[in-house]
């Protein structure tokens, strides 16, 4: 017996479509006398070979075509436009075969002429795996989780907010359903921050519409507030980029926890601190679209902002804000933490230090000890050692 090619004139050989029995173990092409019984071009018979195409072989190369779907030819110029692929997302378990595999195709193709390029992908990211009570959710083990449930008791936003705040996607992810109903809490805080001063906030339109409004600020605490606007915004766009959606969506929180501090009552009375309010929400709306569409693109909307907030321009932070008057300092005493404060930006070393030593639990950690020296990080810590 040998392996004998099909004659190009007799090609392509196209499957029986009534095959039988799709249970059986052994594939039905093999029982399937008129398909596996043939001739060759000169009468004599001969048996096709049933073996079909691992599914690897397909997925190998299935993004070449994606390129050029409707192509004449197996590949055209379209694939070495599009190729290599930017981001190779894929799972840990995949990390391995298929890389292998998608690389020595598209290296045949190379090779064949097809395309150009040496490799096919320009990065890879390879997703952690999800675990339930500490085992690999699996149908063999009846432990997966069905998130339809999740969506229907809380929403799609919750479950899309729970699953990127859970872990760094290359990172094993430990589902729990408790930490689901904290991403809904967030959630609704966001939300009940919003329609508690949607007055306030759209009567704060114009001011941040108006150039150069946040140059004019004369409100102390509406400036601290701004520049934790605009360090979420610096955050958010470089984990973006380093695709860290749970660092992304902490950012946001910590931004919520701030601006949820600022009373309503206050805001009928500080315009300046109402405009900022304003542009906060409107940055973690921006910065929350691709994680939370539909809580932020209803929230878009009732602040009257034009168009959709997924197609809206991606906000840069201003390094004017992030300067800011003042800034803040952790205090530590012979390196543990116990304080912060605020000082401002041309603080001298001395007046850093008087304030330092002024605030109460530094001071309880210092009294009847001896200061051996005391070491300055401008823009972020003072270190007091005692003895």
């Amino acid at each position: 017996d040998r392996a004998i090619p099909v004659a190009d004139a007799e090609l392509p050989v196209v499957l029986p479509q009534n095959i039988g029995d799709k249970s059986s173990v052994q594939t039905s092409l093999k029982n399937h006398p008129e398909f596996l019984h043939t001739k060759l071009a000169d009468g004599r018979p001969a048996i096709r070979e049933t073996d079909t195409f691992d599914t690897f072989v397909e997925s190998s190369w299935y993004f070449h075509r994606y390129c050029c779907p409707n192509a004449a030819a197996m590949l055209d110029a379209r694939a070495n436009y599009w190729l290599p692929v930017d981001q190779y997302i894929g799972g840990i378990e995949h990390a391995v075969l298929h890389l292998l595999y998608a690389r020595f195709f598209h290296k045949l193709l190379r090779d064949a002429g097809l395309v150009t390029s040496d490799e096919p992908f320009t990065n890879l990211l390879t997703q952690g795996m999800v675990l339930k009570d500490g085992a690999k959710m699996s149908k063999s083990k009846g432990n997966t989780v069905d998130p339809q449930s999740m969506i229907e008791k809380y929403g799609a936003d919750t479950v899309r907010v729970f699953i990127l705040f859970a872990a760094p996607p290359q990172h094993t992810l430990e589902w729990n359903d408790a930490a689901v109903a904290g991403a809904h809490r967030f959630l609704r805080r966001y939300w009940q921050l919003v329609w508690r001063n949607i007055a306030i906030l759209n009567s704060a339109k114009s001011t941040i519409a108006a150039k150069n409004w946040a140059n004019k600020l004369t409100d102390k605490r509406a400036k601290l507030i701004r520049r934790d606007v605009h360090m979420m915004l610096k955050k958010a766009s470089r984990d973006y980029e380093k695709l860290q959606y749970n660092t992304v969506v902490a950012a946001c929180m910590e931004l919520l926890n701030r601006l949820d501090k600022v009373a309503a009552a206050e805001l009928n009375s500080a315009p300046e601190l109402a405009a900022v309010l304003r542009e906060g929400v409107i940055a973690m709306t921006i910065v929350l679209a691709p994680i939370a569409p539909h809580i932020t693109h209803c929230i878009w909307q009732n602040l009257g902002q034009p168009g959709d907030v997924i197609d809206a321009n991606w906000l840069t932070a201003d390094s004017a804000a992030l300067a800011g008057d003042t800034i803040v300092m952790a205090v530590q005493v012979n390196g543990k933490r116990r304080a912060e404060i605020e000082i401002t930006n041309d603080s001298t070393d001395d007046e850093i230090k008087n304030i330092a030593l002024k605030n109460a639990n530094v001071h309880r950690h210092t009294t009847g000890k001896t200061i051996q020296k005391i070491i300055i990080v401008r823009g972020r810590l003072i270190n007091i050692v005692v003895k």
